[in-house]
């Protein structure tokens, strides 16, 4: 799964929150309520303003222990 994290700062109370940047539902903020983050079917929609990104991740990302399968 390829997608990274992003900070994002809440529009009414100025908090900040790491939402996924592929979010499949709606993402609100945790201490008031409001919509941070809107689902398009690929890249989320950010109603606040992206502060940093917090993880970058690439399919290509995964180690070998990742794919590592224990024969039994």
């Amino acid at each position: 799964m390829a997608g990274n994290f992003y900070k994002v700062q809440c529009p009414d109370c100025d908090n900040e929150q790491v939402v996924f940047g592929k979010a499949a539902t709606e993402a609100a903020c945790a201490v008031c309520g409001a919509t941070l983050a809107r689902p398009t079917g690929g890249d989320a929609e950010f109603e606040g303003e992206v502060i940093e990104t917090v993880e970058r991740r690439s399919a290509s990302s995964r180690t070998d222990s990742d794919e590592t399968v224990e024969a039994q």
